[in-house]
């Protein structure tokens, strides 16, 4: 039986405290030429649905939450159900597409079927349309969802004829609540076996153990001290059920220039401009911007390589507090580079995917009513999130049609009111920007000194002189 992990259950546990909360996450591809047919659309999704069995699959929880939730046919299966189609108004802006983004991830995924949706989004300008891939955040990460392009879509610009599609695979019969019981009560009976397991490879090569448990040691109290209460602030509280949603790109050449020069990553240069978004946000509402103002949870993917096609989550976090005090490009950039390298040498990601690991072997009554607890205080400590995901690097195409950018969508819960997504497509690094509706002015001004600040660092880098 096919068991969610402790982190895919969270992102449950985290819709269920919080009736304004969906925790979907998203992508959006655009695309030049004529949108496809709904036809031509179901038969090119049909054709590749066998190489996505989670995608006919649904959420099943254990009676009493004696077991984690497990994933399980849906005998009712219907793909038509999940391909769904829209189009903007004249003159169709992006700044449309992105209204409409926004109103499609503030609804939650139905949790009667497999957790996700594609919308075909026509009558773009430019004679272009969009594919918005919507799925739970309990399904994939960023570095996985990313892996499904590659399945779904093309790396050539030829319209081949789609393969013959493979029979079925028959849908399983759903489990009854008994055998889930019984099932919970197998796992909780080999839980010992499980914890000496562990015990066993840390005996077997004690200096790897030690030093993992010291790396483990610092990092809990790093992220202890991470996780004191930040300062108030507008960005973080309350939020209602709706969304803002918007974007802006970045050329990677530029990026990887200003990396190159400064000797920091793509990672460092983006959530610098990133910081200075917030910096002029906070300005603009006449709050001060103090070191410890904006707190990030930085996700870190821990997967192990050769895995980055699995439909799971594998992620560790940072916590981070951008330098929104700091005046100067290039100071904000030096000490973004420094706060990532502090957290990451404190071990703080390998304190979180030992917590991760550490769950999987206890008795998931206690994990389910912990992280139920958890949701249920009010959480002050992070106050956005800073996601960076690589996308492919090559053109990719769905049924002959060139995909000119991809966008991504992260969403917000437990008090955050703003999260920002990055995510690099060929020569670009788009910036998605989720808000609360209510409390979230300022999205426009936020990208705009986004762009502000790469240009400064561009001129930095190239002139010496960092421009106003």
């Amino acid at each position: 039986m096919d068991r969610l992990g402790p982190l895919d259950a969270a992102f449950l546990y985290a819709e269920d405290e919080d009736p304004h909360t969906s925790m979907a996450i998203a992508s959006v591809g655009i695309f030049a030429g004529p949108p496809p047919s709904q036809a031509e659309f179901s038969a090119a999704y049909a054709s590749r649905l066998h190489l996505v069995p989670r995608y006919r699959q649904r959420v099943r929880k254990v009676p009493f939450d004696l077991g984690p939730p497990v994933w399980v046919d849906d005998p009712h299966f219907d793909l038509g159900w999940h391909l769904r189609r829209t189009a903007l108004p004249a003159p169709g802006t992006d700044a449309a597409l992105n209204r409409l983004l926004a109103r499609l991830m503030a609804q939650r995924l139905d949790r009667d079927r497999p957790l996700w949706e594609t919308w075909v989004v026509e009558g773009l300008d430019g004679g272009r349309w969009a594919l918005v891939s919507k799925v739970h955040h309990c399904m994939v990460d960023g570095v996985s969802g990313t892996e499904l392009y590659h399945l779904l879509l093309s790396p050539t610009p030829t319209t081949e004829e789609l393969p013959t599609i493979p029979p079925s695979t028959p849908f399983g019969a759903p489990p009854s609540d008994l055998r889930l019981l019984v099932d919970a009560a197998v796992q909780l009976g080999t839980i010992p076996l499980r914890q000496l397991g562990l015990l066993r490879q840390v005996l077997a090569r004690p200096g790897d153990g030690l030093a993992r448990l010291g790396s483990t040691t610092r990092g809990l109290f790093a992220l202890t001290g991470a996780a004191l209460p930040a300062p108030s602030s507008s960005l973080i509280g309350a939020s209602g059920q709706q969304r803002k949603y918007a974007s802006t790109v970045l050329r990677m050449r530029d990026v990887k220039l200003i990396g190159r020069h400064f000797g920091v990553t793509v990672n460092d240069v983006a959530l610098a401009v990133v910081t200075s978004g917030f910096r002029a946000l906070l300005a603009s509402r006449e709050e001060r911007c103090d070191p410890t103002k904006v707190r990030s949870l930085v996700p870190v993917s821990v997967r192990p390589p050769g895995t980055e096609g699995e439909l799971a989550n594998k992620v560790s976090c940072l916590l981070v507090d951008l330098p929104v005090h700091l005046d100067d490009p290039v100071s904000r950039l030096q000490a973004a580079h420094a706060a990532v390298q502090s957290a990451r040498s404190r071990g703080e990601a390998v304190a979180g995917a030992a917590i991760v690991d550490l769950a999987e072997r206890q008795p998931y009554v206690a994990v389910s009513a912990l992280l139920r607890t958890v949701f249920q205080l009010p959480q002050r400590s992070v106050v956005t999130v800073t996601t960076n995901v690589p996308g492919p690097s090559q053109p990719l195409y769905l049924l002959g049609r060139q995909m000119l950018r991809l966008l991504p969508y992260v969403p917000i819960a437990e008090g955050v009111r703003i999260g920002v997504a990055i995510l690099s497509y060929c020569d670009e690094l788009a910036i998605g920007v989720t808000a609360d509706y209510d409390s979230g002015d300022g999205l426009d001004l936020f990208l705009a000194a986004v762009q502000q600040d790469l240009q400064a660092l561009l001129d930095a880098a190239t002139t010496g002189v960092v421009s106003a």
